[in-house]
């Protein structure tokens, strides 16, 4: 029998097994980095400085760019600015308030049309004879925001995508500072808006300057993920779950299997896999948090954060393996 493969074409190593009837009958590959308290690497798998794309784990920063910009929105509204939502009827009602803030409607959002993320929100919209629309999709509440800032700087509400808009480059600037890597790439997200690229040691970076703020901006940012989590993801997903475990605590997942958190110690983790596989991040996650140490610590839920990282595989509508972290 041939040595299972430990690295992917790309020389990234294994970090989950998927496993079925104790067989392992594939793998994960991706990179996973850990950062101190003083910002140095504690620990590392894979590829962790290499440029890579966050997706939407960049919208906390980009929020904190707008922020900076004089953005001033209540805690809920602002950390659904950092959101990739749900769909569920507290993102809809808040993406509005956030545009009437600025005197605007949903008309003004680019966002592609689409349907809610969330099962029961989608599946309530097309029994009322519902469609996609831009208001639905999970960036919205960025895009709102982004609008709000732009009415209020006084710049053009119809180019805010535009890499070359004066709020996109100022989101640029805060980026390579907080991340403390200039930008090299800057590609175009799912939802239209500039995706600017970091190594996740620069990702993690910038989680752990917004989590451990005392003050300003930042805090701001900070605080409202944490006062607000279900604001950030949705009322039924693991993010939620994971900061409702861990006390603090402040997260953001991203397409492609990205994930950043970070405590106010200043730790943070950040990790995407190789295949963009959406279903191993919150395992890897939990694993990495595992093996820091964190789930022994005073507060935390650690069955909670287990319980994240659990991800049954079926047979005949029963539980017969799972996919597991194994790094």
């Amino acid at each position: 029998m041939p040595a299972v493969a430990t690295l992917s074409p790309s020389g990234l190593p294994v970090v989950a097994e998927i496993v079925r009837s104790g067989f392992v009958e594939g793998h994960h590959y991706g990179s996973i980095v850990a950062l101190a308290a003083d910002g140095s690497v504690d620990w590392s798998v894979g590829e962790v400085e290499a440029p890579m794309l966050p997706r939407s784990s960049n919208k906390p920063i980009q929020a904190l760019a707008m922020v900076e910009l004089g953005l001033d929105l209540p805690p809920d509204l602002l950390a659904l600015a950092c959101a990739s939502h749900s769909g569920e009827p507290i993102h809809v009602e808040g993406v509005r308030r956030t545009l009437a803030s600025a005197g605007l409607d949903e008309s003004a959002l680019q966002t592609p049309p689409d349907y809610p993320l969330d099962d029961d929100a989608r599946e309530a919209l097309i029994r009322e004879g519902g469609s996609r629309s831009s208001i639905l999709m999970n960036c919205s509440g960025k895009h709102a925001a982004m609008l709000a800032t732009c009415v209020l700087r006084g710049w053009d509400t119809a180019t805010y995508l535009d890499p070359g808009h004066p709020l996109q480059v100022a989101i640029i600037e805060t980026f390579a500072r907080v991340t403390g890597e200039p930008v090299t790439t800057v590609a175009i997200d799912g939802c239209g808006a500039p995706l600017l690229a970091t190594s996740l040691t620069g990702l993690a970076r910038a989680f752990s300057s917004l989590a451990r703020a005392t003050d300003g901006p930042e805090r701001a940012v900070a605080d409202a993920i944490r006062e607000h989590p279900e604001y950030v993801s949705g009322t039924t997903r693991d993010e939620l779950e994971l900061h409702r475990a861990i006390p603090g605590l402040i997260g953001k997942a991203g397409a492609e299997s990205c994930y950043a958190v970070a405590l106010p110690d200043g730790r943070a983790w950040a990790l995407k896999t190789d295949d963009g596989a959406p279903r191993v991040r919150p395992v890897l996650m939990a694993e990495a948090l595992r093996r820091s140490g964190v789930l022994t610590e005073q507060g935390v839920d650690a069955a909670a954060v287990e319980a994240t990282g659990k991800l049954e595989l079926l047979g005949g509508g029963i539980p017969v393996g799972e996919i597991r972290a194994a790094f």
